[in-house]
């Protein structure tokens, strides 16, 4: 689920391009800040929030509170995602198990937590891959 935003595989790569593991610690190619107002997570001077790490964390919305809840200052240093393992998959624990409403956790939706509304029934919404891959 999270190699494809990692992945150093290409398109004809043996195995397929998501066989190829963990090799970009941050999101490629020319990213943006991914600063978005927020008077409850402001983005700190200078900083970006691109995507690092092996779910990719992106955005002061989820610097913020990922940051809270592994105790790290990551709105101030989010380059520690990329620089420090340990700190780069608590983030990754903490958004796959961590509901950001109206979207639920991916755990809750992988371990029969969540059930669907009867509107995201109607979207299309159920539980497996698709849901995962849209958290």
């Amino acid at each position: 689920q999270t190699s494809h935003e990692t992945t150093g595989g290409w398109a004809s790569a043996p195995d397929g391009p998501y066989a190829w593991g963990y090799c970009h610690r941050k999101e490629q190619g020319s990213p943006g800040s991914y600063c978005s107002p927020s008077p409850q997570w402001p983005c700190a001077p200078g900083r970006r929030y691109y995507g690092r790490g092996p779910m990719q964390l992106s955005y002061n919305y989820n610097y913020g509170p990922a940051g809270r809840a592994i105790g790290v200052d990551l709105l101030n240093n989010p380059d520690q995602v990329e620089r420090d393992p340990v700190i780069a998959f608590k983030t990754a624990i903490w958004y796959w198990m961590t509901p950001q409403p109206p979207k639920p956790s991916a755990h809750d939706v992988i371990t029969g937590k969540w059930v669907p509304s009867p509107a995201d029934r109607a979207a299309g919404r159920v539980p497996g891959y698709g849901v995962i891959t849209n958290i």
